[in-house]
């Protein structure tokens, strides 16, 4: 939720509020971060992610760090979730495998929920990526299973965004087996409890003609909604369409 000005945030966000009204899943909208603090005072039961984390207190860095936005302050503004390894955070500003792990660390480290993002550039013919196994092994290096009561992995695989070049449409089928693939890569670091429980979210271009689809996957338990969600009646629709599952 990318908004230019903070009168067009605060419209867009009044607007889900109406159609978010009786729903029956929890609703979290991120904002960027200037528009975080205007928003925390009319959220209501919506609950606030930020889009992205500095690490520096988690790993005991020490300077000014000019610009960048700490767990504390994103709590302070009213935030309780922050994504974490979002595809564009990766591809467009280079965040490595250990960047994402500190900054997963930064977001149990200040009480907030982390969205972890994974998933592969290409769609891997007869088989599962291997780099979404890495992205998750490494994100949870060291991390406590204690933790995963309060982590949601969001697979986001990029060869299905519409943003991508040669975009071509995910499926179902593909996303339930990709589902079970990551909840057996946490099986395997936090064992049978947090593999069962830690939410599975789809974000590959989810929009109101295939939101049903994808909601109707076992094993999924939510949506990352990306560009749709700025387009207010696409986005009602969507609110609309989760609504009636």
């Amino acid at each position: 939720m990318n908004p230019a000005s903070t009168f067009e945030a605060e419209k867009l966000f009044s607007v889900v509020k109406k159609y978010a009204a009786g729903r029956k899943f929890d609703l979290i909208i991120a904002p960027s971060f200037v528009h975080l603090g205007v928003l925390a005072r009319r959220h209501g039961p919506i609950k606030l992610a930020a889009q992205d984390i500095f690490y520096g207190a988690s790993s005991g860095a020490v300077g000014a760090y000019t610009g960048e936005v700490s767990g504390q302050m994103l709590k302070n503004c009213g935030a309780s979730h922050v994504i974490v390894g979002h595809s564009e955070r990766r591809i467009n500003f280079g965040e490595s495998e250990e960047i994402i792990h500190k900054k997963l660390m930064a977001s149990f480290f200040s009480s907030l929920k982390p969205i972890l993002c994974v998933g592969e550039r290409e769609r891997s013919p007869g088989g599962f990526s291997e780099i979404i196994r890495e992205e998750i092994s490494s994100a949870l290096r060291g991390i406590p299973k204690r933790f995963a009561s309060r982590l949601l992995l969001a697979y986001e695989p990029i060869w299905a965004i519409s943003t991508t070049k040669g975009a071509k449409a995910d499926t179902p089928q593909n996303v339930f087996e990709t589902t079970i693939f990551i909840r057996r890569i946490v099986l395997d670091i936090w064992g049978k409890f947090a593999a069962l429980k830690v939410p599975v979210l789809y974000g590959g271009s989810v929009n109101s003609k295939n939101v049903a689809q994808f909601l109707s996957v076992k094993g999924i338990n939510g949506l990352l909604v990306g560009g749709a969600s700025l387009d207010i009646k696409e986005f009602s629709k969507i609110l609309n369409e989760a609504k009636r599952l």
